[in-house]
């Protein structure tokens, strides 16, 4: 009789966890590598972040634990309370906190068919119930949403735009989901794309956090800002969130590098307006030589775009991922967010999209 082992044992809603997968960084055969499954900037970071980084030299020391240097930086480009500024590991580091600190066992927080992958991750991790709202054509749909709120809600996760769709909701609709929560709900909103959404409807969430209680916006340095290497993210929040957030973090969660890279970057802002601009001449451009070839891509804000492929044999996202991959172009499969015949794809270097371009238009041939 085969003995039992006994061990210790996670909690369920932790084997409940698909662990993430990143998105390759490898291609196949001889070609120049273009990487464009991560939304990774094209021009890379900041002279004056690399300039800053260099700089760190005592390596020694213990950072500072609150990242004051980053806080202010932050604070002063964005017109905030450094007071009410959280930095962490990446903004996952800072969504993982706020599940953490606001969620428990027979919780609920709720999150839409295709949002970022690590909101149900850190639900499951704070041992809580992920509840899913339909979208609407790719969109967050606040009604969805409303519909599903109970008295266990106790988080609202909102990626705006959203990720891997790059769609968005305006800020009135923002507003219109803030004000059918319970006012012991918190409304997430994570804007990590928000520096390359240019629309007059659109707004990050600043506003909205600065007269509420109960919502938080959280954002990134590792996609218009090129660092995601060190792994730079902050959020923004009433100073009672913030400061119970605070109690939880690591005491040295970000290291002295990311602080002052982090720091010069966010007041580099001519360099962010140059990645702006870059953005906004190939992803309509990318879109543009797509469609003509009878693709479709779903609308987007951000720095790259959902592919949706025929289903005929031999066409379809997974035929297609391979034979970039022999050509050099990395492209993002999705079907962890619900997109089997779906590729991502991050819109990158001049070089990079007339590649991608002139690949696809050989597969579909």
């Amino acid at each position: 009789m085969e003995e039992q082992v006994v061990r210790p044992v996670p909690r369920a809603g932790v084997l409940a966890i698909d662990p993430y997968v990143p998105g390759k960084a490898k291609a196949n055969g001889g070609h120049k590598l273009h990487k464009l499954s991560s939304n990774e900037s094209p021009l890379g970071a900041s002279p004056k972040a690399l300039k800053a980084y260099r700089t760190i030299s005592e390596l020694q020391f213990y950072p500072d634990g609150s990242a004051g240097e980053l806080r202010t930086a932050i604070s002063e480009v964005y017109g905030l309370n450094p007071d009410h500024i959280i930095c962490g590991c990446g903004s996952d580091e800072v969504l993982s906190l706020l599940a953490y600190a606001y969620l428990g066992e027979g919780d609920e927080a709720i999150y839409t068919t295709h949002g970022f992958l690590v909101y149900k991750i850190a639900i499951h991790a704070a041992g809580a119930i992920p509840i899913v709202a339909p979208e609407k054509d790719l969109k967050t749909d606040v009604d969805a949403i409303l519909e599903r709120v109970s008295e266990k809600t106790k988080i609202i996760f909102v990626a705006n735009p959203n990720n891997p769709t790059g769609t968005y909701i305006p800020f009135d609709e923002v507003k219109r989901l803030h004000t059918g929560l319970p006012k012991t709900c918190i409304l997430v909103l994570d804007a990590a794309y928000a520096e390359y959404v240019r629309r007059n409807d659109y707004q990050s969430g600043i506003e909205l956090v600065a007269n509420c209680e109960n919502v938080v916006m959280t954002r990134t340095f590792s996609k218009a800002y090129g660092l995601p290497a060190l792994r730079v993210g902050w959020a923004y929040g009433p100073e009672h969130i913030i400061d119970a957030l605070g109690r939880i973090r690591g005491p040295f969660n970000m290291n002295a590098a990311a602080i002052a890279a982090g720091a010069a970057a966010v007041r580099d802002q001519a360099f962010i307006e140059q990645a702006v601009s870059h953005n906004n001449k190939w992803l309509p451009w990318v879109v543009n030589q797509l469609t003509s070839l009878g693709l479709d891509v779903t609308p987007s804000v951000g720095n790259f775009i959902l592919i949706h492929f025929p289903e005929d044999e031999g066409k379809r996202a997974v035929d297609a991922d391979a034979f970039l991959l022999e050509r050099g172009c990395v492209l993002r499969q999705v079907k962890a967010y619900g997109f089997d015949n779906a590729l991502r794809m991050s819109i990158g270097s001049e070089e990079a999209n007339r590649d991608v371009v002139a690949a696809l238009t050989e597969f579909l041939k």
